[in-house]
């Protein structure tokens, strides 16, 4: 095994790190996948999350990883979308600042959603 592997310990320890910061989706069933692929087929509504998205579980999990020393300097993230929010949320449950970067022309929608988790944005003109 090679150490860029996830083992089940790895999975294990970053679902107590997130506990508290994410949801606990469903998983559903889904006639048609499971049909086409002659088994049963579970989708797990991640679209369910605080942020819509299953990127808070990565984002966040990495926030909780870092030592004290590089969480004291805040996190940065260049992203307009989902992976944003989850630096956002995840930095925010950490108790640490976060900047994130996008570009001028993101939907009003993200802004606002990044600015509820109180991070600080920088637009950039691409």
């Amino acid at each position: 095994m090679t150490k860029d592997q996830v083992t089940l310990k790895d999975v294990e320890a970053a679902s107590k790190r997130l506990a508290g910061v994410v949801h606990k989706t469903p998983l559903e069933s889904s006639h048609i996948f499971s049909e086409m692929a002659g088994y049963e087929v579970l989708l797990k509504l991640e679209n369910m999350q605080r942020t819509g998205s299953f990127k808070v579980r990565g984002a966040s999990n990495c926030i909780q990883t870092l030592t004290k020393e590089q969480q004291a300097h805040g996190v940065i993230a260049a992203s307009a979308g989902n992976h944003a929010q989850g630096v956002a949320l995840g930095a925010q449950a950490a108790g640490i600042k976060a900047t994130i970067v996008m570009p001028e022309r993101v939907e009003f929608m993200m802004r606002l959603l990044q600015r509820l988790y109180v991070c600080r944005r920088k637009q950039v003109q691409l």
